[in-house]
């Protein structure tokens, strides 16, 4: 008799989810079943769950959904020989094909036939979950199940902050998310100068000041670009992070670069921005970067040595844990925006 688990899933094009047991899935040629320990909800996640425009052009119910976890490697399929019975690992989320032009150049987290783990294939909200093995990352035995599950999306967090110069620099994160929180942490861990952090949300400005933000601004009290310069002058901020994908964040991120300055997008805006491109681009002579996901797999490396140092501390953002069968009330805690990173424990 086929073992079963329980699992979230989303049954139907529609608003929520539905917690089902399923058949425990078998790894196959190349891939680890994997136990898990700890998931975490992300903004894509919520897409999903709230079945917005993006949900429903790309996901195929049923499915399982989630991506952000860790747990154990419970067993191997036929010809694994990285990953063996009982390593405690995370997971890269892109499954990449390894054979187009991205992959073979060291740009493989824009691989043009990517899969992704639950939103193109079953996710990992759920007691067990299937993966490459190649897609396995190794955590240290003591690290907390939660914070090797942040791993992912602090990745993210890690590329943006890492994609240009950023020691001794002055830096603005416009939108205070879980990533945008933990770019001001990676910020400010690796020797940024000033670190300044704009949203519209109180409770998650608090949580980039717990992080480590030196100026807190709510763009919806007072003028981000009045706020900037009064801080720094006229010349505005070295670096702009930008994570929330506003337009108005957009906008007033190039207003306050300064000349010659980076500008790195990982807000996904809902539709077509308009800017200024010859005075806020062109004639500022500034640089803007795209950053989707993490460079494989060099930024898991970076990403491990900041936690390994202790310069970097995500606690702050471990807001809330829920077991994965109140997936609504945890949810709900996410969507109201007054969480920072939700964590489900199956």
């Amino acid at each position: 008799m086929q073992a079963t688990m329980k699992a979230l899933i989303k049954p139907e094009a529609g608003y929520g989810a539905k917690l089902v047991t399923v058949p425990v899935p078998k790894p196959g040629p190349g891939e680890i079943l994997i136990k898990v320990r700890a998931t975490s909800i992300c903004g894509t996640d919520v897409h999903i769950y709230t079945w917005d425009p993006w949900a429903q052009g790309r996901i195929k119910p049923p499915m399982i959904f989630g991506h952000e976890f860790s747990g154990e490697v419970v067993e191997v399929g036929q010809g694994v020989t990285s990953v063996k019975v009982g390593d405690f690992v995370s997971a890269e989320t892109h499954i990449v094909c390894n054979v187009c032009t991205q992959c073979r150049t060291g740009q493989a987290h824009i691989c043009k036939d990517c899969k992704i783990i639950g939103v193109d294939r079953q996710g990992c909200f759920a007691e067990y979950i299937v993966i490459p093995a190649e897609n396995a990352w190794q955590n240290p035995p003591g690290l907390d199940p939660a914070v090797a599950a942040l791993q992912e999306p602090l990745g993210n967090a890690v590329h943006t902050v890492f994609s240009g110069a950023i020691t001794a620099k002055t830096v603005l994160v416009t939108g205070c998310g879980p990533i945008g929180v933990l770019a001001v942490g990676v910020a400010k861990a690796v020797g940024a100068s000033r670190v300044i952090a704009a949203d519209l949300n109180e409770y998650r400005l608090e949580l980039a000041k717990a992080m480590g933000a030196t100026d807190l601004v709510n763009s919806g009290k007072e003028d981000l670009a009045d706020a900037v310069y009064s801080m720094l002058g006229q010349d505005g901020v070295d670096v702009v992070l930008e994570m929330s994908g506003a337009p108005s964040a957009i906008n007033q991120g190039l207003k306050v670069l300064k000349n010659g300055g980076r500008m790195s997008i990982l807000g996904i805006p809902t539709r077509p921005v308009e800017v200024d491109i010859a005075n806020d681009i062109v004639f500022k002579g500034i640089t803007i970067k795209g950053i989707t996901g993490r460079a494989m797999y060099d930024t898991w490396y970076t990403t491990r040595g900041l936690l390994e140092s202790g310069r970097l501390n995500v606690e702050p953002l471990l807001t809330h844990r829920f077991r994965l069968e109140e997936y609504e009330k945890a949810f709900e805690v996410m969507i109201s925006g007054n969480s920072g990173k939700v964590v489900l424990i199956p």
